[in-house]
């Protein structure tokens, strides 16, 4: 582009060698126009001309409507300019209101649906579907993955429950294994402890610990963990609790493996005078009660809503039928001031749990008269764990329930308890926790579905001392965003929920707290190929 001015200034000539412009002559009239008027004019077109000709050569280049002049330019540069809205925008708005239209409507039942996305493609392609069709269809498509991903994820729900019931083959053959040693090894069947340490059993200057287990290999974790990580492990009394069938494999693991310098005793239920069903009604109940066993083994979804519930309300159910809420070794600890009549104070530890500092300040800590020293569990936000008041255990619908208890009354853990027999004693927790064992079954179990908890939560009521949250972390059983470095500090580690650490459901990233402590150069371990994760 050139610009070429008359001598006299009075004419302008602007010229383009592309063809675009030919030229254009501006006359000007000196006596019109001023000299700094005529300099800005020409500033201006220096500016636009560009910018025209760079916008033009676009479109052209673009193809827009196969043209290339200023009309088609307008056209296409026009709306723009005007605020007015091109057709891409026009076409999202149909296609809002079509959709807004379909929401509303039935899909009908004979509809044949594309099996993806792309084959949906290629039938509007040649089917030439209309965008109201094409709307249907999609919802369509949306509704029916959506029903398959519910059904996939109860599923997934259902499996991980029978998963976490079930006795995995490793532990399992450990069992066998150990069975068969006690009956053929004569170092299988030692006493344990040896004659001369039996004083000590109830010698109350010792730190007596109290697992009720019949998982042989969680027991020796439990145990193994607490001697190794205690300062003085001489002071250390263990008494392991199991039942009858797994009484010989319990013995045979402990007696093969000793732990020195702590004491470890190993007893059955059977071995205890005072287990009787005169002495427990929870076995006679247990046994007797025509729906309690179909309830924890029977058939979880039938009878069950899938449509009408949350996969999150079906898993907490699930966990509400685990088959261990009906085992006597789970109501156990309510007989402990009968069982163990010479101890004033224990720790009782569940079978989930790892011990990871030294234990021997609780025995320090004052309870102040109370029978049960526990982590609260209503002062977290974790929804599964640490934010649980009376009113996510109970049905408050239920008249006994609405008259006696308080919905907002916080709820406290059961897998790491310090208990003070002597202050137990003294109160009717026993009877009361019978009681209302009681009416829950009369209820068909109504009341409450979640296990032992439950019934310990109202028996201890007024009983319950607070301690520390940092010796007991719960929830490792039940989410995957646990805190890593939370974990490390605890005193205290509870797998809680299904997805234990021996079990292929458990979190792969907080196994490896728990399976330090196996012994996985133990031959009965090898054997029965319970392989380090």
């Amino acid at each position: 582009m050139q610009l070429h001015f008359s001598p006299s200034m009075k004419s302008i000539t602007i010229s383009s060698s592309n063809g675009f412009l030919d030229f254009m002559n501006i006359k000007v009239a000196a006596r019109h126009i001023s000299y700094r008027t005529l300099f800005h004019s020409i500033l201006i077109l220096a500016f636009l001309l560009p910018f025209v000709f760079i916008l033009t050569a676009v479109v052209t280049l673009e193809g827009v409507n196969k043209c290339s002049s200023l009309d088609c330019l307008g056209r296409r540069l026009g709306p723009r300019f005007l605020g007015r809205a091109d057709d891409s925008v026009r076409l999202v708005k149909d296609l809002y209101k079509i959709l807004n239209q379909v929401s509303s409507e039935e899909i009908p039942a004979d509809l044949k649906l594309p099996e993806s996305f792309s084959e949906l493609v290629s039938e509007m392609k040649n089917n030439q579907y209309d965008a109201k069709t094409f709307a249907i269809k999609l919802k369509a498509m949306m509704e029916k993955f959506d029903r398959e991903v519910r059904a996939s994820k109860f599923a997934e729900l259902m499996n991980k429950h029978f998963a976490a019931s079930a006795i995995p083959k490793g532990i399992h053959c450990l069992s066998l294994r150990l069975t068969d040693e006690y009956s053929s090894n004569a170092h299988a069947r030692r006493q344990l402890p040896s004659p001369e340490l039996l004083p000590l059993l109830s010698d109350n200057s010792y730190h007596h610990f109290i697992l009720a287990s019949d998982n042989i290999l969680a027991a020796s974790v439990v145990v193994a963990s607490t001697i190794q990580s205690s300062l003085n492990p001489e002071k250390i009394v263990f008494h392991v609790i199991t039942d009858k069938k797994t009484y010989a494999g319990m013995h045979s693991w402990f007696a093969l493996n000793p732990l020195p310098p702590a004491i470890v005793e190993v007893k059955g239920v059977h071995q205890f005078d005072w287990l009787t069903r005169e002495n427990v009604p929870v076995l006679e109940a247990v046994e007797s009660h025509h729906g309690i066993r179909n309830y924890y083994h029977g058939n979880h979804v039938a009878g069950a809503n899938l449509s009408e519930t949350t996969p999150r309300m079906f898993y907490s159910k699930l966990q509400s039928r685990s088959p261990k809420y009906i085992s006597l070794l789970n109501h156990l600890r309510i007989y402990l001031p009968e069982l163990f009549p010479n101890l004033d104070k224990v720790v009782f530890l569940d079978d989930d749990v790892v011990i990871q500092r030294d234990l021997s300040a609780l025995w320090e800590i004052d309870l102040e008269g109370k029978v049960n020293g526990a982590v609260q569990t209503c002062k977290g936000e974790d929804e599964w764990v640490m934010s649980k008041r009376f009113k996510n255990y109970f049905n408050f619908s239920h008249p006994l329930i609405a008259k006696n208890l308080d919905p907002d009354e916080c709820a406290w853990a059961y897998g790491m308890n310090i208990f003070d027999l002597r202050a137990w004693r003294k109160t009717n927790i026993r009877e009361t926790y019978h009681f209302w064992l009681k009416e829950n079954l009369k209820s068909n179990l109504t009341m409450w579905k979640l296990g032992t908890l439950p019934p310990a939560l109202i028996a201890f009521k007024g009983h319950v001392h607070p301690i520390d949250p940092s010796w007991h972390m719960l929830g490792l059983g039940y989410q995957n965003n646990t805190d890593i470095e939370s974990v490390k500090k605890a005193a205290v580690i509870h797998y809680n929920g299904q997805s234990k650490p021996w079990l292929e459901v458990g979190f792969e990233h907080l196994r490896p707290f728990w399976t330090k402590y196996v012994n996985y150069s133990n031959n009965f371990i090898r054997n029965c190929h319970i392989l380090e994760s």
